[in-house]
């Protein structure tokens, strides 16, 4: 993977207003513990906050039980009086260019989906697609999204249709997909919730080396993916999220 590996989601809550702050900072620290195991340079996570270095690695924004205290009280200071549209990024705290990490929440009642995203500058880079694909489970579990992708960032910049989500490398959705409906997919990963019933598929475009936008076999595989499902309306457009 030769750019930003990117993961990205779309989900809709039930709730008509806007999640508190101690819930949306919890969600991200499930999250975050899991994409922990991966590196220490994902295990701490601190607020983005601020103008200055100093600032930025002030507050946690966890410890070992969950949101710390003091990262709640910023967050619910800083959104005080907001019912509207509410956005909480952390990053890692490295230093080098090349090991920081980033995820943001963005949680609205405005009308769009509310979204998750984790962008890596990490070293090593991913050698295959069963990490990814674990986070892309334990968002599911969490979040429910309408759709999830993992892969290169700019990936998008090659995608078959600017109204609708790209495959990429790994892509999600909430429904059963067989090798008759996807054909081109090195694999097709069903994804079960914790009663051991399936509640989505992971398509995965290339299984036998890390995907790159830059070669031009997967972006081709990634692109007939995306003609597939659309052709048979499982390729939804971001208006219909």
């Amino acid at each position: 993977m030769n750019s930003i590996p990117a993961l990205e989601l779309s989900f809709r809550r039930k709730e008509d207003g806007l999640i508190d702050v101690r819930r949306q900072l919890a969600e991200l620290y499930e999250f975050a513990r899991i994409v922990g195991r991966y590196s220490k340079l994902l295990d701490e996570w601190y607020l983005s906050y601020g103008d200055s270095k100093e600032e930025a690695l002030r507050y946690h924004a966890f410890d070992e039980t969950g949101p710390t205290t003091a990262a709640l009280a910023v967050l619910e200071e800083c959104n005080r009086g907001v019912t509207d549209i509410r956005s909480i990024a952390l990053w890692n705290g490295a230093e080098k260019t090349a090991q920081q990490a980033s995820i943001t929440s963005l949680v609205n009642v405005l009308g769009r989906p509310d979204r998750i995203t984790l962008y890596l500058r990490l070293e090593p880079s991913f050698a295959d697609w069963k990490v990814p694909l674990l986070w892309l489970e334990a968002a599911v579990s969490i979040w429910r999204p309408l759709i999830a992708s993992f892969g290169p960032f700019w990936y998008n910049e090659h995608k078959v249709f600017r109204d609708r989500p790209g495959v990429s490398w790994l892509f999600y959705l909430p429904r059963i997909l067989s090798e008759q409906q996807v054909p081109e997919a090195g694999l097709l990963h069903p994804v079960l919730n914790k009663e051991g019933k399936q509640i989505g598929t992971v398509v995965v475009s290339i299984i036998d080396e890390p995907f790159s936008e830059h070669n031009p076999e997967h972006v081709r595989v990634a692109n007939a993916i995306e003609i597939r499902l659309a052709d048979q309306d499982l390729l939804p457009r971001y208006a219909e999220l």
